[in-house]
């Protein structure tokens, strides 16, 4: 809660001289005359001391409901530690930076010491949202990542989304393993290095939205267990295990301030919660969203704040209620089973009915509406979603669960190369509808590098467990003439190598991919974009088993229309009106102002109808 009468100097979120003072209920915060106040929330113990610098040892007090708490004067970079009365030294569970892993002493920061440089920045409305989701670790850590803006900028893409950076053990991993929510892990940089990160983009007219993961603790460097057990519930399992128990009011100021914070005090633009299905109390989900933009709105009126979430469940009550938007599952599986053929485990949904699945995404959302789904041996799944606007569903072909998560983290264009054009119009498909879209880096440049698994476990039982489970998972995929492959190692450092070889910017083959998104990009801004809000969707059919058209009506009036054929023949599609104007036609089609009503195979063709005047 905010400390009414103190402040800090820094420049606030709308530019103005002071930003005040936060009371987090977790974690070192820095008071107004100097002293640093250090919380930790150990109900399994009898008493806490806080170990400054391996020399000073402070007992906490107990305040109440299994917090321990003290005040001392302590500069920045000062390190500590927890020691609990076992004599078992942890580190701070809400540490703001760690001086290496998790199991090494966190560090105090001083979130108001970097000097923003653009004060006035709002963000950008969701509709103008075109998001570019990317590792840290494989493009550089925050440097590297800030080097590639001006490029990313100039393309066309207005938001980066960043993979998880809560800290995990070792350098390398996806994020997904994070034990210290709220430390940027210090393998990618240091927090004013993540700052100027943003602080750059904001300047260049990008948001930065943050992965975080609220769901689960990684299995490496949690020390949870150890002095609060009520932060899981026993009685629910997760695939991570116990639950994390959102009954507690500790857990859900933990985890509901964490949003705050990286939005408050580094400014990012949006989160993205990491598989909100796996969260028992959906009703904390509602009221963290509801927190962190009240929060937000009280000191920075107008500022854009974005929140989007990944559901299995497609609930459709999150995004009526503080939630922007889903990652549609749903389009990508149904266009992945068209483009490669695939029907194996989930894609197996998918598989009857193709086209007629993909027009009913492109219509209303979401394919699984409440119907059986045969993969989940029957279970119904999803809620009706054809009364959402079309911007509540993000909409991408490649992300890193759909790379990642392949035995051998093929990207699509390794899986299309048989027919590379196919690919290209689902490209087009994609950007130029009013849906969100999403690109995973390295794709506006075609490459064709693996995006696998990798991890830095120093725990042989836990790499052990996973390389066994990954054989089992992809049992059916590593058998080859009788033989079993061996999956690349996620500890290997081979395994990373092989995924930092993105395409560079001087090669011809890269260039032209990256002309197809540009060129794609500059038409969805131009016509699409300042129109989408508003904008509902009028009908959407199969052409055909690998055919669809769809149309939406902007909020000009205009009558956006999408046809797309990925089939090996050309298609009937309706004529053109007096009045239609050609926005797109390809890939390797001479753009032209008339068209046939032929769709030639593996072929996109976008139009629109403006308003009559």
């Amino acid at each position: 809660m905010l400390s009414k009468d103190a402040t800090i100097s820094a420049s606030s979120l709308n530019g103005s001289a002071d930003l005040p003072v936060y009371e987090y209920a977790h974690g070192p915060v820095f008071q107004a005359d100097g002293q640093v106040r250090f919380r930790l929330w150990a109900p399994a113990v009898s008493g806490v001391t806080l170990e400054i610098a391996d020399t000073d040892s402070i007992p906490m007090v107990a305040v109440g409901a299994g917090m321990y708490e003290t005040t001392l004067t302590c500069a920045p970079g000062t390190k500590y530690r927890f020691r609990l009365d076992s004599g078992v030294t942890v580190p701070d569970p809400a540490s703001r930076l760690q001086d290496g892993d998790p199991q090494d002493a966190s560090v105090v920061v001083d979130v108001a010491e970097y000097a923003w440089r653009n004060t006035g920045w709002a963000g950008r409305p969701w509709s103008e949202t075109v998001l570019y989701e990317l590792h840290t670790g494989l493009l550089g850590g925050f440097r590297g990542v800030q080097e590639r803006l001006p490029d990313l900028a100039d393309l066309g893409i207005t938001a980066i989304e960043l993979m998880p950076i809560a800290d995990f053990p070792g350098p390398r991993n996806w994020g997904y393993d994070g034990v210290l929510p709220y430390a940027p892990d210090c393998s990618y940089g240091s927090p004013g290095e993540l700052k100027e990160l943003i602080d750059t983009a904001h300047g260049l007219g990008l948001q930065v939205f943050l992965d975080v993961v609220y769901n689960h603790f990684g299995p490496e460097g949690n020390y949870l267990h150890a002095y609060a057990e009520d932060f899981f519930r026993e009685d629910i399992q997760t695939p991570w295990g116990p639950a994390v128990d959102f009954r507690q009011p500790q857990v859900r100021a933990f985890f509901a301030e964490n949003a705050l914070y990286w939005l408050r005090e580094y400014r990012f633009d949006g989160l993205r919660l990491d598989a909100v299905h796996a969260i028992e109390d959906q009703d904390w989900l509602g009221d963290m969203a509801a927190f962190v933009r009240r929060e937000i709105a009280a000191i920075a009126p107008g500022r854009h704040v974005h929140l989007v979430v990944e559901n299995d469940d497609n609930s459709v009550a999150l995004l009526q209620s503080g939630f922007d938007a889903q990652w549609n599952d749903d389009e990508h599986h149904v266009l992945h089973h068209m483009l490669t053929g695939e029907a194996q485990s989930y894609y197996a949904d998918y598989a009857d009915e193709a086209a007629g699945r993909l027009a009913r995404c492109l219509a209303q959302g979401f394919d699984y509406q409440g119907q059986p789904s045969p993969f989940r041996a029957g279970r119904r799944r999803g809620e009706p979603s054809a009364e959402l606007p079309p911007t509540s569903f993000i909409f991408f072909l490649q992300n890193h669960d759909q790379t990642g998560n392949r035995p051998w983290g093929e990207r699509l264009r390794t899986l299309c190369m048989h027919n590379e054009d196919a690919l290209r119009a689902a490209i087009a498909l994609q950007l130029l509808t009013p849906q969100i879209p999403l690109l995973f880096m390295g794709e506006e440049y075609g490459a064709l590098a693996p995006f696998l698994y990798f991890t830095s476990f120093d725990n042989d039982e836990l790499l052990r467990a996973i390389r066994e489970g990954r054989q089992r998972e992809h049992a059916s995929a590593t058998k080859s003439d009788g033989a079993t492959q061996r999956l690349p190692d996620p500890n290997d450092q081979k395994t990373w190598d092989a995924c930092m070889a993105l395409p560079g910017l001087s090669v011809d083959r890269d260039q032209e991919w990256r002309a197809l998104y540009g060129q794609l990009l500059r038409v969805r801004h131009a016509f699409i974009t300042p129109y989408l809000d508003g904008a509902r969707s009028l009908s959407a059919r199969a052409l055909g088993p690998m055919a669809v058209q769809a149309g939406w009506q902007l909020n000009n009036g205009a009558v956006l229309s999408v046809y797309c054929n990925l089939s090996n023949a050309g298609v009937s599609i309706e004529p053109a009106s007096p009045d239609e104007i050609v926005l797109y036609a390809g890939p390797r089609q001479p753009h032209t102002h008339a068209r046939s009503d032929t769709l030639r195979a593996h072929a996109t063709l976008a139009t629109i109808v403006p308003e009559p005047s």
